[in-house]
Formats: structure tokens, sequence, C-alpha cells
């Protein structure tokens, strides 16, 4: 974690099997554009499962965990089936 950052945690819901890293970052509220989460995988920014990610098309299943470095702190996001949180 950055220093003196703030870290959140945040679980999200997919209702398919998998779906791409940039996809995910978008749908989570990480970034609010296609071209932001393109800077941000190609820029470092991003880890999976731990392990700095440079493919923004990385297939994400539930279980996997992102993590988002930003200037303030780090969000993080564990991956969760929709199946599991019925409606």
């Amino acid at each position: 974690m950055l220093q003196g950052g703030f870290e959140k945690r945040m679980k999200v819901s997919i209702h398919t099997e998998w779906i791409k890293l940039d996809q995910f970052l978008k749908f989570a509220g990480a970034v609010s554009t296609g071209g932001n989460a393109k800077e941000a995988v190609a820029a470092g920014q991003i880890r999976v499962n731990g392990e700095v990610c440079l493919m923004r098309g990385k297939k994400l299943r539930p279980g996997d965990v992102v993590e988002v470095e930003g200037e303030t702190g780090n969000a993080v996001y564990e991956v969760t089936s929709g199946e599991d949180h019925p409606d």
C-alpha cells in the first residue's frame, strides 16, 4: 500500500463465468473509461492475485482479487459470483 494512503475493500459480483480486466475495472467503478483502464494497466498500477498485470484482456473469475493503486491509496476488489448472492 502507498505510504499515508488508505485501502478500500469491496466485493464485486459478476453474473458470467469470467470478465476481462479492463471491463471489470469499469464495472467496479475503479476507472471511469476504457482509456483510463488501459492507462492504469499499462502503467503497472493493477495487481491480480498479488502480481502486477499488464494484460488488460486478462480473464478474471470468481475468487480473483484485483488491487488498484491510486494517488491517495489502494482499492482492493474481490471478484465473486452473482450466483453466490441471489437477488
